[in-house]
């Protein structure tokens, strides 16, 4: 969710994401318009809850920012609507026999204002992200080219980053160690290109989605952006496979209430509800259940609290556990969600492959371990007593994350005698106060980039970037460095195991649940579903006239 990849990432629980609010048209703006050869207009009507925090791609960490990106931009490769990664960008994708270097042939594309997207388009992207002035949260994504780690910690140049524009359409790259899943990972935000010769000239292009230099190469433009209102998509005719393309106007509305969503939806305002874009309200799930159009799926994804260790009382790695074990997830799940999660006893969602079964790293909703593990950490703080505890849980604003946080808030005061205060902040607020560590307990959620565990493992591999936690481990790094090189699948999914051993065992989260995609949808519209990422390619959607 950030993804996330936060969960800004993030189903009902995508809750990275958010939802919004149209003005009334429930014909979408100009949904009367006429379309190619007289037809009318085809236009789909959507909300998310807040503003995208970015417009950049290699800024960009959540999935409302996502979201956008992917219908305004365009990587190498697209993933199709199961999930499989297909050449987009790139018309033929060339690997050496050591899995290594891969060559891209660049197909004949345009960005929004006509100039040729090129190979020098993406070199410099890429080579932007990873320049540490730049800040890109995601800059790691990268890593698993030559040269892109040092470059971004400063051990290296921007020269020694093995990514070559061997010509206008010929893009060459070299990795560190045969990576399977590279195919994925380009297709993901932080690889898209940018414009080069218009953030050269302006480099604070992005900062202005209504200006003449916001300019991309995906089935969609950008055609307007008001704040805390609304964003219009209108579909890009230069874009390559626009005949493959059958919406003509894609209309977001902020609107934050779930409740206020569900209104609009069952108005006929929406034609839309569910991830990657809003969150249906909890109270409306068992309605759209009995009905039949309530559409599940397991989605990998974690729902999880983050703990900044760096924290006086965080710190001790007793009341984490106390606090992560007393949690009663089942309850939890029956009671509020309703939306047929997984309980999360790991960090890593049950969808990948290698980690199917439950773990077992801890007992969920132990109350007498979690007391004894609190009586430890009070003891080691010097505190006689759990009312002595100071503690607040953040979260961003949410009919749903507040339900959930209110029912864990409960738990933890009935169960263990603590108190525990509430914090709630809008959606970009509350990200920049998470990167900032002014948290002690944070929702999160993590949804997928890519379908490997990785994924979800190498966000604490060190400091910085999505590690809101502030835990390292050098063990830990380790085994993930030993696991990139490993070439024997087995062997790496034990090593990749044994990292989320280490994890779990100091407790630096208490993961909730496993996440499942849920939404519903007007009848008219087609082809809109979530992939085993959570992603839904409006590329792909229909109307029925």
């Amino acid at each position: 969710m950030k993804s996330f990849r936060i969960l800004l990432t993030l189903s009902v629980l995508v809750f990275a994401l958010a939802a919004c609010n149209f003005g009334g048209d429930s014909g979408g703006g100009e949904a009367d318009s006429a379309g190619e050869e007289g037809e009318p207009e085809k236009s789909i009507n959507l909300s998310i809850t807040s503003d995208p925090p970015s417009f950049h791609p290699a800024l960009a960490t959540d999935t409302t920012s996502g979201a956008i990106m992917a219908s305004v931009f365009e990587g190498l490769t697209r993933l199709d609507p199961e999930g499989n990664p297909e050449p987009a960008m790139a018309e033929n994708i060339e690997v050496s026999e050591d899995e290594l270097t891969y060559t891209y042939t660049l197909r004949d594309a345009e960005w929004s204002n006509g100039d040729p997207v090129t190979a020098q388009d993406f070199e410099f992207a890429w080579k932007w992200a990873l320049n540490p002035e730049n800040a890109s949260d995601y800059a790691y994504q990268l890593y698993y080219i030559q040269g892109a780690e040092a470059y971004n910690t400063g051990e290296g140049s921007a020269e020694d980053v093995a990514v070559t524009a061997v010509d206008e359409k010929t893009l060459e790259v070299t990795l560190n160690n045969p990576t399977p899943f590279f195919d994925e990972l380009t297709a993901f935000y932080t690889y898209y290109p940018v414009n080069s010769k218009v953030a050269e000239e302006n480099p604070d292009w992005h900062t202005d989605p209504n200006g003449e230099n916001y300019v991309g190469n995906g089935p969609f433009t950008l055609d307007s952006f008001t704040s805390s209102d609304s964003i219009v998509l209108k579909k890009n005719d230069s874009y390559w496979d626009a005949d493959n393309v059958a919406l003509n106007t894609v209309n977001v509305d902020m609107v934050e209430s779930e409740a206020t969503a569900l209104k609009m939806y069952q108005a006929g305002d929406l034609d839309y509800l569910g991830s990657p874009f809003n969150t249906i309200d909890l109270n409306a799930l068992n309605q759209f259940k009995e009905d039949g159009t309530l559409n599940v799926r397991d989605q990998a994804g974690t729902y999880m609290y983050v703990f900044n260790v760096e924290d006086e009382i965080m710190q001790n790695e007793n009341i984490r556990k106390a606090l992560t074990i007393a949690i009663d997830r089942e309850g939890l799940i029956e009671n509020v969600t309703k939306g047929e999660q997984k309980p999360g006893t790991g960090l890593v969602p049950l969808t990948m492959e290698g980690f199917e079964e439950p773990t077992e790293y801890f007992p969920s909703n132990d109350i007498e371990a979690a007391k004894e593990a609190l009586d430890k950490g009070l003891d080691e703080l010097g505190l006689s007593d759990p009312s002595e505890l100071k503690i607040s849980l953040s979260y961003n604003t949410s009919e749903a994350h507040a339900a959930i946080a209110q029912f864990i808030q409960q738990g933890w005061k009935e169960d263990l005698g603590i108190d525990v205060s509430m914090n709630n902040s809008e959606w970009q607020v509350y990200l920049e106060e998470l990167d900032a560590g002014n948290h002690q307990v944070g929702r999160y959620g993590w949804l997928g980039d890519f379908n490997d565990p990785v994924n979800f493992l190498e966000i604490y591999k060190a400091k910085g970037g999505n590690n809101n936690t502030n835990w390292t481990n050098e063990e830990y790094t380790q085994l993930l460095n030993d696991a990139a090189k490993e070439t024997d699948p087995a062997a790496r999914t034990q090593m990749l195991k044994d990292a989320e051993e280490i994890f779990m065992s100091e407790f630096p989260i208490a993961p909730i649940y496993f996440y499942t995609n849920l939404s519903v949808h007007d009848e008219k519209v087609k082809n809109m579903k979530s992939d085993p990422l959570g992603n839904v390619q409006l590329k792909y959607v229909d109307i029925e006239q």
